[in-house]
């Protein structure tokens, strides 16, 4: 099967690509500069250049494969409306060009504002709709083409994917602790995290690509959620740093943009998807990773 994965350079595509060449798939990937190129042509991957903004690109990109990975998005916090704008455009953009066609369509989203005092289940819909709505409302945007013959299956990560050279939320955390000289934690650090290794979730796409009924909702989670004050002694421990409460009106002034997600309560379950996919993470916690130096060496990003 010939697949086209966006984001296939980054963090989690790059892992979900060595799956799928490991698997015996031919992989197109999608890079928007010659270094990620580069590292994708050195394992063995075809390559198409673009950004999420090329939308022709990405048309012709999943109109060439029998199956789309989307897993690429701008995550410019700087400018949220930017990168739901650019999102929903993409998926609306693969879901027109697959249409009628049964091919399987796989889009990463997430377990944010899913749960509503209770962890985040597959069994609830996403409340997002629209284009205002964050990521542009995708999942529901995706799952409308399946009427019109595409196989729309949601990748719902969560909030940290954690692993050597993590370039995402808790290496944010790690580095403002660092640079702070204090490891923090928003309140009485009650709110918790759900979590899942990279190895782990770049597992569950593949399954996913191969076993998901159209409709459905993964949840690459390995652990339902992680209290952040055990997420600060873990970085304190690891970085020799104090490790301090917070008050919740000084959270945005200590963490900046990333307070805002740090001080949720962003747990889920996974106990769906392990049953039916035969999925059991194996991957180190994120305690572990911590522990073992993962966030010890500032990460490149791609």
């Amino acid at each position: 099967m010939s697949v086209f994965v966006t984001g296939a350079s980054g963090w989690i595509g790059s892992a979900v690509v060595d799956q799928l060449l490991a698997g015996g798939y031919e992989v197109t990937g999608f890079a928007r500069s010659d270094a990620s190129a580069a590292d994708l042509e050195a394992k063995g991957v075809h390559v198409r250049r673009g950004d999420l903004d090329d939308l022709d690109s990405i048309r012709a990109g999943a109109e060439s494969a029998e199956a789309v990975i989307h897993l690429a998005n701008k995550h410019d916090w700087s400018n949220p409306a930017a990168s739901s704008a650019a999102e929903r455009a993409a998926v609306q953009t693969i879901g027109d060009a697959l249409v009628g066609t049964g091919h399987r369509f796989l889009l990463a989203s997430g377990v944010a504002a899913l749960t509503q005092g209770k962890p985040a289940a597959e069994t609830d819909a996403s409340p997002f709709h629209g284009p205002q709505s964050p990521r542009g409302g995708s999942e529901n945007l995706a799952f409308e083409f399946v009427e019109r013959g595409v196989h729309a299956v949601s990748l719902r990560f969560a909030p940290t994917v954690h692993g050597a050279r993590d370039h995402g939320f808790i290496a944010s955390i790690a580095s403002i602790a660092r640079t702070k000289g204090v490891s923090g934690y928003p309140g009485d650090g009650s709110n918790r995290w759900a979590a899942v290794h990279r190895s782990d979730a770049a597992r569950l796409v593949v399954l996913g690509l191969e076993k998901a009924v159209a409709g459905a909702r993964l949840h690459a989670v390995a652990e339902e959620g992680i209290p952040t004050r055990e997420i600060a002694i873990a970085i304190g421990r690891a970085f020799d740093l104090p490790v301090t409460s917070v008050e919740p009106d000084d959270v945005r002034d200590h963490f900046g943009w990333i307070g805002t997600f740090f001080a949720m309560d962003l747990v889920a379950t996974s106990a769906v998807t392990q049953q039916l996919f035969e999925w059991t993470p194996t991957g180190p916690t994120l305690v572990e990773d911590i522990g073992a130096g993962a966030y010890s060496v500032p990460a490149p990003v791609s």
